[in-house]
């Protein structure tokens, strides 16, 4: 018993020692090196912070480009997805219900045109980004509300349009909520 009782401790011991202390300092100290320190990217405007970069928000208002749907309700305490599949009822009833949201305040949009990312929830339900198409979509609507060029507009999101990684790896995004305060900032 001897001989399985004293490994076994010195293991546990120095796995602790590696889990439980080291591996969680190892971590924190790469995250110090990230935007934000660790703590998340907030995004500031006027001197406040009014988001953190890589959480979505809530927008409905016609002047601003809306979010990707959120199956919680941005509520980054309850992140997750409605897990409902895509032939379920409940769910083509949210999504019709979505669509037909869309095209009462989109007017313009033939509904072919809408990307499935403005209908349908991400699977953490806190996603900040859409696609440049996803806000593309949107530009006659907020033009319109502002009453500024589609040209505007669309420069915003041009200026704002995140490519991928390296030019390769993950597809070019927009932060919803970077893509507002630019609409904000317009004098």
């Amino acid at each position: 018993m001897k001989t399985y009782l004293l490994p076994a401790i010195k293991m546990t011991i120095v796995l602790i020692i590696l889990t439980a202390a080291i591996y969680p300092l190892a971590i924190a100290g790469v995250g110090k090196l990230t935007p934000g320190q660790g703590d998340g990217e907030t995004i500031s405007y006027k001197g406040r912070v009014v988001g953190y970069a890589n959480l979505g928000q809530k927008f409905t208002k016609d002047k601003y480009f809306w979010s990707r749907p959120s199956a919680v309700d941005y509520n980054a305490a309850g992140s997750g997805g409605s897990n409902k599949g895509p032939s379920n009822p409940d769910y083509l009833k949210d999504v019709k219900s979505r669509i037909d949201t869309f095209m009462k305040h989109n007017p313009d949009v033939k509904k072919s045109d809408i990307p499935a990312e403005l209908v349908t929830a991400s699977g953490s339900g806190l996603d900040p980004d859409l696609s440049p198409a996803g806000a593309k979509v949107q530009v006659a609507r907020i033009a319109k509300v502002r009453n500024i060029s589609a040209d505007v507009v669309n420069n915003i999101i041009a200026k704002n349009t995140e490519k991928p990684l390296w030019g390769m790896f993950g597809p070019a995004k927009v932060n919803v909520l970077k893509l507002n305060i630019a609409l904000d900032e317009l004098k």
